[in-house]
């Protein structure tokens, strides 16, 4: 099998010990115990009608560097591994994985193991592409000791810590040329479970199953789903603070409202089904593409490329994203030409008229990463020739 690095993972800085901080101090005495309680959640997929994965278990360290055969280790092990298809999680919904009594700390090391594939289908883990076949996962040759993410959670004496794993599926799979292979290269994000969220409705004409609803802080994502097939989506957990909230969908611009507020208090709620959030038409649209290389090669970079909106009178936003193919190096996405659109968010609106931005039509910021190295950007404006990103 392939082996992938796991370097690149995707940390926020939500996920902090002050977000426990109701239920007393942090605390790393090892005679003091909580309860860690984790669920597996989802963001959209891009491509995929089905997204398996199985899970046997997850383990949790203190220390960021330990090995498979150090001490420390506590797991919350499933009674029985849990197949499950990523995309079925979406618009708030948990699958609920289990709980185990630990020492009381901060932990910052977290592996998903998940079952091995057979020889044949059913595979534990596989995906089907739109249009395609259901075609085996390839995965980590080190999965046995599970995938690997840096994180940030504090366990309090005596309380439950409850975390959602947040399996981006649109961001954690990349093709290998045209084998038909497609590489399991996994983007996580930990997130308290706590009962905010946003609620609200887009357009009942849009493709439900390619549009993507997304609260960004920053350009950065917090929790992103697809709409519902009436246009509903639920973004779940979220915790406390302000987000724009962007909207891509094909044949529309991209749309961002801004200043949406959570609160402890409760939900948030962006119109109903009578008012609902309209991205304007886009009657073009381009692609950016290009290629990606790591010391020299274009193999199994574990590369990925953000398209981001910097909104010259309003925020950045993310709005596109691809994983450089592992065999070429290649990466691809279609993008609206049309004007962004904003509106800042008003409680209890009637209407939300967005307003273009003519200026930053078809204006586009690349960010290719790569794992070990400084990200590079590029400004270009679509439609525009292939950009190389070198690392380094």
């Amino acid at each position: 099998m392939t082996r992938l690095g796991f370097a690149h993972w995707l940390t926020l800085p939500i996920v902090a010990a002050g977000l426990l901080g109701a239920c007393g101090g942090g605390s790393n005495d090892n005679s003091a115990t909580g309860t860690l309680r984790l669920s597996l959640t989802d963001a959209p997929a891009c491509g995929y009608d089905s997204v398996f994965v199985t899970v046997e278990k997850v383990r949790v360290h203190k220390s960021g560097s330990a090995t498979d055969s150090d001490s420390g280790w506590a797991e919350v092990v499933l009674a029985s591994p849990q197949r499950v298809d990523l995309l079925t999680l979406t618009n708030g919904t948990l699958l609920p994985l289990g709980q185990t009594a630990l020492p009381a700390g901060t932990y910052t090391q977290m592996r998903l193991v998940l079952t091995p594939n057979g020889p044949r289908a059913p595979w534990p883990n596989a995906i089907t592409p739109t249009g395609g076949s259901e075609t085996a996962l390839t995965t980590p040759s080190g999965q046995q000791s599970g995938l690997k993410a840096n994180i940030d959670i504090t366990v309090n004496p005596d309380t439950v810590a409850d975390f959602a794993i947040d399996f981006d599926a649109c961001k954690s799979f990349v093709r290998a040329g045209n084998s038909g292979q497609i590489i399991l290269k996994p983007v996580l994000t930990v997130i308290p479970i706590v009962s905010t969220s946003i609620t609200g409705w887009v357009d009942a004409a849009l493709d439900m199953g390619k549009t993507s609803v997304s609260a960004q802080v920053a350009g950065m994502p917090v929790r992103a789903t697809p709409p519902d097939a009436a246009g509903r989506f639920v973004l779940s957990p979220v915790p406390t603070g302000t987000y724009n909230i962007v909207i891509t969908a094909p044949g529309r611009a991209n749309a961002v409202m801004t200043g949406v507020p959570v609160a402890a208090s409760g939900p948030t709620t962006i119109g109903s089904s009578l008012v609902r959030l309209v991205p304007p038409a886009s009657a073009a649209s381009a692609v950016a593409s290009g290629t990606v290389s790591v010391n020299g090669s274009v193999l199994n970079t574990q590369a990925a490329v953000r398209a981001l909106q910097v909104l010259t009178a309003g925020p950045t936003i993310e709005v596109g994203y691809a994983g450089a193919d592992a065999t070429t190096g290649a990466y691809s996405m279609t993008l609206p030409t049309a004007a962004p659109a904003q509106v800042a968010y008003a409680a209890s609106a009637a209407t939300f008229p967005f307003s273009a931005a003519p200026s930053d039509a078809g204006r586009y910021r690349l960010e290719a990463s790569a794992p070990t190295f400084a990200v590079k950007t590029t400004d270009v404006t679509l439609p525009a020739a292939p950009v190389p990103f070198v690392f380094p």
